[in-house]
């Protein structure tokens, strides 16, 4: 394959990648099992990337189920990551380590660190929860923000700038293991049902394309390559699979219930 210009990726907030290390090994492994130089895309938003994966100056991206399905007629699943054996993962609520509150309604009238408006964990779970009860973040808050990434939302709770945060469980499990002190000041207060696990996405008219193929290929050869292990094990996933739209018809559904009540 030839290498004119560089595998264009998208990273949002799912992906945790602080750690420089990780990002390197990531470029090298995927670099190595294309034949592609990688150019990892980085944005604050979640819309930002999904903007230029539609605009097609992404190859692919890293995206949450929640722009997934908004945009399902013209995305095309690559490949969906494995998460302790499966392609699934919840949203948490989380509190301050000592906070008083013991069920979510105890987090009426608080103030509510949300990660970014077209998260699923991030926003969406909680906020079609409390659609289903007849309610809306705006009412039941007392005040809530966006901080654009699941390690601000604990780290904004963790610190007291807000009483409770929707996060990614994955996000705060992986972060459990590699700073733990950041996650300590924190204590989940509620998990949410099963959602289908942030996707790698495409345009719906570049699935066959050949960087594409090879780009999926090589996600799912990942834990049979010593640096595509060392990238899953720092990345805290058992490897990708291939997945069909209907993993995400949870989000859907809820994505469906938002719409209705906006």
């Amino acid at each position: 394959m030839g290498a004119e210009r560089p595998l264009r990726f998208g990273l949002t907030p799912v992906f945790v990648d602080d750690d420089e290390a990780l990002l390197a090994a990531f470029s090298r492994y995927l670099g190595e099992a294309t034949g592609l130089p990688v150019e990892f895309v980085k944005r604050r938003s979640y819309q930002e990337i999904t903007v230029l994966l539609l605009a097609g100056r992404l190859d692919v991206a890293w995206i949450c189920g929640y722009p997934y399905v908004q945009f399902r007629d013209r995305l095309a699943l690559v490949a969906v990551p494995l998460w302790q054996g499966s392609p699934l993962y919840r949203s948490y609520v989380v509190v301050g380590a000592e906070s008083p509150a013991r069920t979510f309604e105890d987090l009426r009238g608080t103030i509510h660190a949300f990660s970014d408006p077209d998260s699923n964990s991030g926003y969406l779970v909680t906020a079609s929860l409390l659609r289903r009860r007849g309610e809306d973040p705006g009412r039941f808050f007392r005040h809530v923000f966006f901080t654009y990434g699941h390690r601000n939302v604990i780290r904004a709770v963790g610190r007291g700038l807000a009483d409770g945060g929707s996060v990614d469980g994955y996000v705060f499990e992986v972060l459990r293991r590699i700073d733990p002190s950041l996650v300590d000041a924190c204590r989940v207060l509620r998990r949410s049902e099963l959602f289908g696990f942030p996707p790698v996405a495409c345009r719906v008219e570049a699935e066959k394309d050949e960087v594409v193929v090879a780009l999926r290929d090589a996600l799912l050869a990942m834990p049979s390559h010593p640096t595509g292990r060392f990238v899953l094990e720092l990345l805290g996933l058992d490897g990708f699979t291939v997945s069909g739209p209907e993993l995400f018809d949870g989000i859907a559904a809820n994505a469906r219930l938002l719409a209705r009540a906006a």
